[in-house]
């Protein structure tokens, strides 16, 4: 979780991606931030990738999520995307959220993240 963190959080690697046209969203409860969204719009053809959704362990269980994800959904449609794409471990219980929502598995990746560590991903998809 540390290499994690440190790898693809910190402020430099976030400024990188907002410069290449990354887009942020935060969502706040009780006018406090509680989770956030990166998106890219074209990641493909018509495709907007959703690189990150967070909420905090605190807040979870109050539909931050689906909101936020709602507002992407928004995002992506009005940006004649076809469909959003994104990753999400094989083992991370996020996979029945996102499954409630619409997306499904199609294709299944194992990505070398260095030091011996990897992702095992699903890769799923929600289609308009």
């Amino acid at each position: 979780m540390a290499y994690m963190l440190a790898e693809f959080y910190n402020f430099e690697t976030l400024k990188e991606r907002s410069r290449k046209g990354n887009l942020f969203y935060l969502i706040y409860d009780e006018e406090e931030a509680k989770g956030f969204a990166e998106i890219e719009l074209n990641a493909a053809i018509q495709t907007t990738k959703l690189h990150k959704i967070y909420v905090l362990p605190t807040a979870q269980g109050k539909q931050l999520g689906l909101h936020l994800l709602n507002y992407i959904k928004e995002i992506a449609e009005k940006a004649a995307q076809a469909r959003i794409i994104l990753n999400v471990n094989r083992y991370n219980k996020a996979k029945t959220f996102y499954e409630k929502q619409g997306f499904e598995v199609f294709e299944e990746e194992d990505i070398d993240i260095g030091r011996g560590y990897f992702m095992n991903d699903y890769v799923m998809q929600f289609v308009f």
